[in-house]
C-alpha cells in the first residue's frame, strides 16, 4: 500500500520504517530539511535502537523516502498517517496546532485526490478531537465529506522509546477507531500479519484508550515507588515484595477489579489501606497516591448519593446491601453508607438482599450494622417485587441474574434505576436507567 506519514519524530519515523519494511511504499512528510536529508541518506534523525539499520535498508531499496512536498505525498498515497507532536501547555492542555496545520494540508491536497484516501490520526489527542477539530478541518479544506468521500480512523500508538521497533512488530494490542467500516478495513489490512489482538472500536474510545493506558502506567510507577519507600523505612526488601506481588496474575496483574462500577468496601481493602497509611505516618513517609485511593473511593460514594438525592424521589428501594454480590458481609459496604445517609435524610427506604439475614449476623458484621444502621430489620424485605412496587427510585447494587430478570418484569415507566453493577440488558428495562460512571 502507498502510505504517507506526516511528522518524522519518534512515532512517525519508526512507523514509516516498519511499514516500509513490511512491503509498503512510504513517504515521510517533514518540513525540517535537515531531517529530510538525514532520512534520505539512510540515517535516523533520532536515537532509537535498531532504527539506523532499518532505515538504511528501506531507504536503499526505495520503499521509504522523506519529502517536504505534502501535496504530492497525498496525491501518491492510499493512506495518510498523522504522527505530529501534541505538546503540553502550561495549564495541562495539549497544543493541537500541528495537528490542525497538517489536517489543513491534507484537506487541501485531498480536494484533488482521485481516489478514496483514508486519513489516520496516530498522534495522541484528547477524546472529542476527531469530532471537534479533525473532521471539520479536513472537510472544510477539501470540500469533501468524511466517511463518504474519504476514510477516517483514530489509531493510537503503544510504542516505548528504546524498544519501539520491537513493540511495532509485537504490539500488546492494535486499536483502530473507525468512522465507518470501510475506513477500518483499509487500515486493518496493514496489520494482517501482526500478532496480538486487533480491536476495532469508535473514534472516541480509541482516543481515550491511550490516556487510560498511560495514566495506569504512571499509577503503577507511583504505586511501586511508594511501596518501596515504606519498605525501606521498615527494613524490608521492596524488590522481593514487588516480585512476589507481580507473580499474582489472577488478581494483581489481571482484568480483575478493572471495570467501572461502584466503590470498594468490605473487611480488607479499607482497613488495610488505613493501616498502611498509619504505618507510613509513624515512619514519616509520604504516600500521597495511597491516600488518594481512600479519598477517591469516598468521592465515588458521595457522587452516588448526590445523583440520587438530586432526583427528589422520597421512596427509594435498595437492591443489595453487602459490599459485593454473593456475600452477607456488610462491613464498610458502600451500600450501607448510602442507606445510612438516606435514613438521615428521612427518605422512605426499603432494602432487598437475599444473602442478608439479621438473625445470622454475628461478631464484627453485627457490630458494624448496629452502629451504622441499627434499624436494619425494619428496612429489610424478603420479596424483590415488593421493593420494586413500592419505590420511585431503585438503587441496584446486586449483580445477580435473578435480580435482572425481576427488574425487566416489574419496573414501571415512571420509575428510575441507578445502575451500580452494569446491568447487562439495560435497554430491556421500561424506565430510565442511568449508570454511576457510564
Amino acid at each position: 500500500m502507498r502510505i504517507s506519514i506526516f511528522g518524522m519524530g519518534y512515532v512517525g519515523c519508526v512507523t514509516g520504517a516498519c511499514f516500509a519494511d513490511m512491503g509498503n511504499t512510504v513517504l515521510g512528510v517533514e518540513p525540517n530539511p535537515v531531517k529530510v536529508d538525514l532520512i534520505n541518506s539512510g540515517k535516523s534523525p533520532i536515537i532509537e535502537k535498531d532504527l539506523d539499520t532499518l532505515l538504511a535498508k528501506v531507504v536503499s531499496n526505495g520503499s521509504f523516502r522523506a519529502t517536504a512536498d505534502w501535496a504530492q505525498a497525498i496525491k501518491d498515497s492510499d493512506i495518510a498517517l498523522v504522527c505530529v507532536g501534541t505538546p503540553s501547555r502550561t495549564n495541562g492542555s495539549i497544543d493541537l496546532r500541528f495537528v490542525q496545520r497538517v489536517c489543513e494540508q491534507i484537506g487541501a491536497a485531498l480536494a484533488q485526490h482521485p481516489g478514496r484516501l483514508t486519513v489516520v490520526i496516530r498522534s495522541t489527542v484528547m477524546p472529542g478531537t476527531m469530532d471537534s477539530l479533525v473532521i471539520p478541518t479536513l472537510e472544510k479544506a477539501s470540500g469533501k465529506k468524511a466517511g463518504k468521500d474519504f476514510g477516517l480512523c483514530m489509531h493510537p500508538e503503544f510504542l516505548r522509546e528504546g524498544t519501539s521497533i520491537h513493540d511495532f512488530y509485537n504490539p500488546p494490542k492494535t486499536v483502530i477507531g473507525e468512522l465507518d467500516k470501510a475506513s477500518g478495513e483499509t487500515l486493518a489490512s496493514l496489520y494482517v500479519k501482526t500478532p496480538g489482538p486487533m480491536i476495532r472500536t469508535s473514534l472516541r474510545v480509541a482516543e481515550m484508550v491511550k490516556y487510560a493506558d498511560n495514566c495506569f502506567h504512571g499509577l503503577k510507577v507511583a504505586f511501586a515507588n511508594e511501596i518501596g519507600n515504606i519498605c525501606r523505612e521498615a527494613s524490608i526488601d521492596s524488590h522481593q515484595v514487588m516480585e512476589i506481588f507481580c507473580q499474582d496474575t489472577k488478581l494483581n496483574l489481571s482484568p480483575y477489579y478493572m471495570k467501572p462500577g461502584f466503590a470498594f468496601g468490605g473487611s480488607c481493602l479499607p482497613k488495610d489501606l488505613r493501616a498502611t497509611l498509619y504505618m507510613s505516618k509513624m515512619r514519616d513517609v509520604e504516600l500521597p497516591m495511597h491516600a488518594g485511593i481512600v479519598q477517591s473511593n469516598r468521592v465515588h460514594i458521595d457522587h452516588a448519593i448526590t445523583k440520587i438525592l438530586a432526583r427528589g424521589k422520597r421512596r427509594v428501594g435498595m437492591i443489595g446491601l453487602s459490599f459485593k454480590t454473593g456475600t452477607d458481609d456488610l462491613r464498610e459496604s458502600p451500600l450501607v453508607i448510602i442507606a445510612e445517609h438516606f435514613i438521615g435524610k428521612g427518605l422512605a427506604l426499603q432494602v432487598y438482599d437475599p444473602e442478608v439475614h439479621l438473625s445470622r449476623l454475628l461478631g464484627a458484621n453485627l457490630r458494624f450494622i448496629e452502629k451504622h444502621v441499627p434499624h436494619l430489620g425494619s428496612l429489610l424485605r424478603s420479596d424483590i417485587e415488593e421493593v420494586i412496587a413500592e419505590s420511585d427510585l431503585l438503587v441496584v447494587g446486586l449483580g445477580d441474574a435473578r435480580v435482572f430478570e425481576a427488574l425487566e418484569q416489574h419496573v414501571r415507566p415512571d420509575q428510575m434505576v441507578l445502575d451500580l453493577v452494569n446491568i447487562p440488558r439495560r435497554a430491556a428495562l421500561r424506565c430510565e436507567c442511568v449508570g454511576l460512571c457510564w
